[in-house]
């Protein structure tokens, strides 16, 4: 029971990170139906670009300063690489989606030609403290994972559900035609999940490499999980990316504690294939019948 506890404890946590990579997924998809292979990419670019404006490769800036850049450059590549593909989203879902896989590889390619392909440490300005709970170890690494998690998610929903641009957005996912048709801009729309797809990227990177390390691969590879959590939470919901996410989390730390953990990427994968087959739409939206 013990084990079970901590296990749970830290699957959440995980879980948290691969929802922040998830609606970034989802909101690309619920305005435009494109998705968006990239995203791992370019959240691995953008976690580089913080690396090397602190770590002296592109200056020596404070965490706080490197980040604030980072943002406003991640915004704007995520604009150019709507740019790039905005011709393709009103002929072709499929076609559009396919891009998605060429501007990822151009992303990775910036970054090892920038950066190199060696392995690297990125580390988050956080004190060190930890305390037991039982069976749970509770770091002050967890903590800043569920605040920022909740306040990215709290912040985006008021983004939608307060403003003009919100409104919008859940219009066109609703109803692309019948939005048109009544005066609003698909293109803006469709501009402004992708940009803010990157920015949700960008935070999930720098909460996904102190657990790990940076490569040009390592969090393309681990926005496998958000994707997963994608398909598990249903690409039209919101919500279900973070349910999804947290599932997923839970699942592949029991998994690879209580039966192997090199088999990681062939969990996945039957999660996926089941879930597409059970809940072809997503789990919450099964059952609720509803969008999110």
């Amino acid at each position: 029971m013990a084990d079970l506890l901590g296990l749970i404890w830290a699957g959440v946590i995980s879980g948290c990170l691969y929802a922040l990579g998830a609606i970034g997924i989802v909101l690309i998809y619920k305005s435009s139906n494109v998705v968006n292979f990239a995203h791992g990419n370019l959240a691995g670019l953008a976690a580089f670009l913080v690396f090397g404006f602190t770590a002296g490769i592109l200056g020596n800036l404070a965490w706080g300063a490197a980040l604030m850049i980072t943002l406003a450059i991640m915004a704007a590549v995520m604009a150019v690489s709507y740019l790039v593909i905005a011709p393709l989203v009103f002929k072709s879902d499929l076609t559009s989606t396919i891009a998605t896989l060429g501007i990822g590889l151009i992303a990775q390619g910036m970054t090892q030609l920038v950066f190199g392909s060696n392995v690297v440490s990125l580390d988050l300005p956080l004190p060190h403290w930890k305390m037991q709970v039982g069976a749970m170890r509770i770091t002050s690494y967890d903590m800043a994972v569920l605040v920022v998690t909740a306040a990215s998610v709290g912040l985006l929903y008021l983004l939608i559900e307060r403003t003009r641009v919100g409104i919008a957005f859940r219009a066109v996912s609703a109803n692309p035609f019948a939005s048109r048709v009544c005066g609003l801009s698909l293109r803006r729309i469709h501009l402004f999940s992708f940009v803010v797809a990157g920015l949700l990227g960008l935070v999930a990177a720098l909460l996904i490499v102190p657990t790990t390390f940076l490569s040009s691969t390592s969090v393309a590879s681990f926005m496998l999980q958000a994707f997963a959590a994608a398909v598990v939470g249903g690409f039209s919901s919101l919500a279900g990316a973070v349910v999804g996410g947290v599932f997923i989390g839970v699942l592949m730390n029991l998994l690879s504690f209580y039966v192997a953990a090199e088999f990681t990427n062939t969990y996945l994968l039957l999660v996926i294939l089941v879930t597409l087959n059970v809940f072809p739409k997503g789990v919450l939206t099964r059952r609720g019948g509803s969008r999110v």
